[in-house]
């Protein structure tokens, strides 16, 4: 399957409006049928990634973050093990963002990751990002009350203000060399359900099990809508939203691993040239190797 194929169909085109139920399917997965089809060809993506990466690092001149958002038990954490777990940890690094810590409400809503942003030379994957103030702190308006902003600020226009802070942040982003991406793994409430009475069932999977989560539940209207407006407002030609079908995990990984192979390779990274100073230095080198005990 041609990469565009298997794109085109998850890009939210900048200045459309979507719907996420009449336009995305969570059980879309392209023209795979073999589940064994699909892990072959991200066992390749994979290989190309480090390939990427090792440029990449080599470089040290551009980075690249990806963004993940997603409702709980969608598979961010597996897509970041199956696809990002090959690379070399030199180059990677990965944030996971839980409820704002006391020093961080002390700061505006950005703070915390922008000082978690990739190195020049990285890929930088968020767990969660920045976007949770346009959707939890949308779905729980209460959270805003914790976030210490004057009550001035605090009016209806605050989604509108933040997605335009948004685009804004990601646009100086890219123009000082970080391609960002964002995906946003689009599972069906029935899916969901199952995973969650997976993580029940399986003492393997209690652990990851949370009555929080199920809570949270009871709020998919309100946090479709949320992420609808917010895909609506912030999928910008220099950042867009890829909306990953999630139902599948399999083809979730697949198609991740398509799309930042994509950008990476244009990025066009290389290994530096070497001077012809530094040829001789290799060749001194290799003499009083060659040379020594």
């Amino acid at each position: 399957m041609e990469h565009e194929d298997l794109i085109r169909p998850l890009i939210v085109r900048p200045g459309s409006k979507i719907s996420l139920k009449k336009d995305y399917d969570p059980g879309y997965s392209g023209q795979y049928v073999s589940k064994q089809d699909a892990k072959s060809q991200l066992k390749q993506g994979v290989a190309d990634l480090r390939e990427y990466q090792d440029k990449l690092y080599a470089q040290d001149e551009r980075a690249l973050l990806v963004i993940l958002q997603a409702m709980d038990a969608a598979g961010k954490d597996g897509l970041i093990k199956h696809v990002m777990s090959g690379l070399n940890p030199r180059g990677t690094q990965v944030y996971s963002f839980k409820a704002p810590s006391s020093e961080e409400l002390d700061h505006d809503y950005l703070w915390r990751c922008s000082k978690a942003l990739p190195e020049r030379g990285r890929i930088g994957i968020f767990n969660r990002s920045y976007y949770e103030e346009v959707l939890i702190v949308r779905v729980h308006p209460e959270i805003l009350g914790q976030e210490r902003l004057p009550e001035d600020l605090k009016s209806k226009d605050i989604w509108q203000r933040r997605f335009a802070e948004m685009n804004a942040f990601e646009r100086y982003l890219v123009d000082n060399g970080i391609t960002v991406l964002k995906f946003f793994l689009n599972v069906s409430k029935q899916e969901q359900k199952q995973r969650f009475l997976q993580r029940i069932d399986r003492p393997d999977k209690n652990w990851k099990f949370s009555a929080e989560d199920v809570k949270e539940r009871g709020y998919w209207d309100q946090y479709m809508a949320a992420y609808e407006d917010t895909l609506n407002h912030t999928s910008t030609d220099w950042a867009p939203w890829y909306v990953l079908p999630a139902d599948h995990k399999w083809f979730t990984r697949l198609a991740a691993a398509e799309i930042i192979s994509h950008a990476l390779r244009a990025m066009r990274p290389a290994y530096p040239e070497v001077t012809p100073e530094q040829k001789g230095q290799l060749q001194e080198a290799r003499q009083m190797l060659e040379s020594a005990d």
